[in-house]
C-alpha cells in the first residue's frame, strides 16, 4: 500500500495512491459511514502496524465503489504534505556507506552515528525548500527512511524489521559550512524545510528487502548519486536494534538511514547548491520525490 498526505478542507488528511486515483479517506469513510477507519495522518501514525489490516479491506470496499466517488482525487490536484506527520522522533545516521565514508575522509564507524532533525524540517514532494543567505554550502543527500509501525524497546536485531511500518524516501539537506563549524553536525541538518519526505509511505510487504534498493539523486537533471542499499555498513535491522537499546521506539519515528557516495562535500571542486535549483531522489521503487530550491524571503519570520 502507498500513503501520503495531503492538504484538504479538513486539514492534513491522509490518503492511498491507487492505480485509479488517490482515495480521499475522510471522504470515503464519511460516505460510506465506516467510524473505524483512521482518516487524519495523526490517526494513522498513532497505532501504526495496528491499522493496516482495516485499511486493506477498506481499500477494496472502496476501489468497488470507485464508479465516480467523491473521495477519488487527481494526485496532480494535491498539496502534498511530508509522507510522515508529526513524528516523535527523526532520527539520522550518518556515514553509513562504505564509499560515502571514503569519499568524506572518515573512517568506517564502528557503530552507527547518529543525530537528529527536528520537526521543522519536515516538508512535502513538491514544496519549495528556502535557503538563508548567510549560509552557502548546500549539499544534497538520499536515504532511505524507516518508519517505526509499533513501540519497542531493546528489539532484538532479527526481530527489528518486524516493527517497520514502511520506508520512504529522505532528502537530508545540508548546510556543510554550518554543519563542520562545531563538533556536533544539529544545526546544519535541521533549518526549516531541510527533511523532504515522500512522496508515499511505502508499507514493507510491498518493499521487501531493504538492503537491495537502489539509491539515487539528481541535481538539475543530472545524476549524481548512484548506488544501492547494500553498501550499508550498518543494516535497517541493526539500526533499528541500536536505537532501541538506548531509547524506546514510537509507532510513526522516522529513521534516516545514511546517503551513498556523490555528495557535493565529496567532489573535488565543491559547487553548492543554490537557488533555482531543483533536486530529486529515488530510493528503489519508492516514487521520486522532488523539490526546488529558492531563497528564503527577506525578513523572513
Amino acid at each position: 500500500m502507498r500513503l501520503l498526505t495531503f492538504s484538504s478542507f479538513r486539514g492534513p488528511s491522509l490518503g492511498i495512491k491507487t492505480e485509479m486515483g488517490i482515495i480521499d479517506l475522510g471522504g470515503a469513510a464519511a460516505a460510506l459511514g465506516r467510524d473505524d477507519i483512521p482518516t487524519t495522518p495523526a490517526a494513522f501514525f498513532g497505532r501504526g502496524l495496528e491499522h493496516l489490516p482495516v485499511l486493506q479491506s477498506f481499500l477494496a470496499e472502496a476501489l468497488t465503489k470507485a464508479d465516480g466517488p467523491a473521495w477519488l482525487l487527481e494526485e496532480s490536484s494535491l498539496e502534498l504534505g511530508p509522507c510522515v506527520h508529526n513524528p516523535e522522533k527523526l532520527l539520522c545516521v550518518g556515514l553509513n556507506y562504505r564509499q560515502h565514508a571514503a569519499e568524506s575522509g572518515a573512517q568506517v564507524p564502528d557503530v552507527p552515528v547518529l543525530f537528529s532533525k527536528f520537526n521543522n524540517a519536515l516538508v512535502g514532494h513538491g514544496e519549495r525548500i528556502p535557503l538563508p543567505t548567510h549560509v552557502k554550502e548546500y549539499d544534497y543527500e538520499v536515504e532511505l527512511a524507516v518508519v517505526i509501525g509499533k513501540p519497542g524497546k531493546y528489539i532484538a536485531e532479527d526481530k527489528a524489521l518486524d516493527y517497520v511500518l514502511g520506508y520512504c524516501n529522505a532528502n537530508d539537506v545540508s548546510a556543510r559550512d554550518l554543519q563542520r563549524r562545531t563538533s556536533q553536525w544539529l544545526l546544519g541538518k535541521t533549518l526549516d524545510k531541510f527533511c523532504p519526505l515522500g512522496p508515499y509511505l511505502v508499507t514493507a510487504d510491498e518493499v521487501g528487502n531493504p538492503q537491495n534498493l537502489t539509491a539515487r539523486s539528481w541535481l538539475n537533471g543530472e545524476l549524481r548519486q548512484d548506488s544501492n542499499t547494500s553498501d550499508m555498513i550498518f543494516t535497517v535491522a541493526e539500526i533499528i536494534s541500536y536505537v532501541s537499546h538506548s531509547m524506546h521506539l514510537r509507532s510513526g519515528d522516522v529513521i534516516l538511514t545514511g546517503t551513498p557516495e556523490g555528495v557535493i562535500l565529496g567532489m573535488a571542486e565543491k559547487v553548492w547548491m543554490k537557488p533555482g535549483d531543483v533536486v530529486s531522489i529515488e530510493v528503489g521503487d519508492l516514487g521520486r520525490l522532488t523539490n526546488t530550491l529558492i531563497a528564503e524571503p527577506t525578513g523572513h519570520v
